[in-house]
């Protein structure tokens, strides 16, 4: 099997970690797995290679025709979720093979990916740290962003201009994580540190690509 781990989880909290050197770390709770090997992509078929994982079983009506139908070609069973991580080779996975929590031990570094909290329609000061505005008598521009346009040249706004916009609610990827404790019996991985998304949110732990195992 590769050395590439992944495993899909569910975000339940935050809490303190006591090392047995007596040092306390914050750790975020992850209920990980099981995981289901739904798929399979291989080069000659697909173009590349990667495998397919579901997470959280769910009753057929529940699920998409298209879902359902590959669910039944496989033999497995269908799931609420679906993700596909890229390995070097398929040749050592299986169709139908359960992913635990077992799959990660202490001291490994992990990518972290998930849907970060909504805010809602944010203006430009929480959404990019803009500068406030004084509040000095006949000051009319405490929160606003100010001018966005140009002069008589070229007389248009910039794209990418920085605005007000929709926040938060959008994919992100913390790297080089810490693994600090797996507890196999209950299915719960610690991680180092805080983590994208709201409670229950759906977690994907991956090997770091750029970090080193400490």
């Amino acid at each position: 099997m590769s050395d590439t781990k992944f495993l899909l989880a569910r975000k339940k909290g935050m809490t303190q970690f006591f090392r047995e050197d007596g040092n306390v770390v914050p750790v975020t709770v992850l209920e990980a797995g099981p995981c289901t090997v739904t798929g399979l992509r291989t080069t000659d078929r697909d173009g590349y290679e990667a495998v397919q994982v579901g997470f959280l079983p769910a009753r057929d009506k529940h699920v998409a025709k298209p879902q359902l139908k590959s669910a039944e070609k496989a033999g497995v069973q269908a799931h609420r979720v679906l993700r596909e991580f890229r390995v070097e080779s398929t040749s050592s996975w299986e169709l139908g093979q359960e992913l635990a929590a077992a799959t990660f031990e202490s001291g490994d570094v992990i990518d972290v990916v998930g849907n970060s909290k909504g805010r809602g329609f944010a203006g430009t000061i929480k959404t990019h740290g803009f500068a406030r505005g004084s509040e000095t008598h006949g000051c009319m521009n405490v929160r606003q962003p100010g001018a966005i346009g140009q002069c008589a040249y070229p007389g248009r706004v910039f794209k990418g201009q920085r605005m007000a916009k929709h926040y938060g609610a959008a994919r992100a990827t913390v790297k080089n994580l810490v693994v600090e404790g797996v507890d196999a019996e209950r299915g719960l991985i610690l991680v180092r540190g805080g983590v994208p998304g709201p409670p229950n949110g759906i977690i994907q732990l991956c090997t770091a690509k750029t970090g080193r195992k400490k």
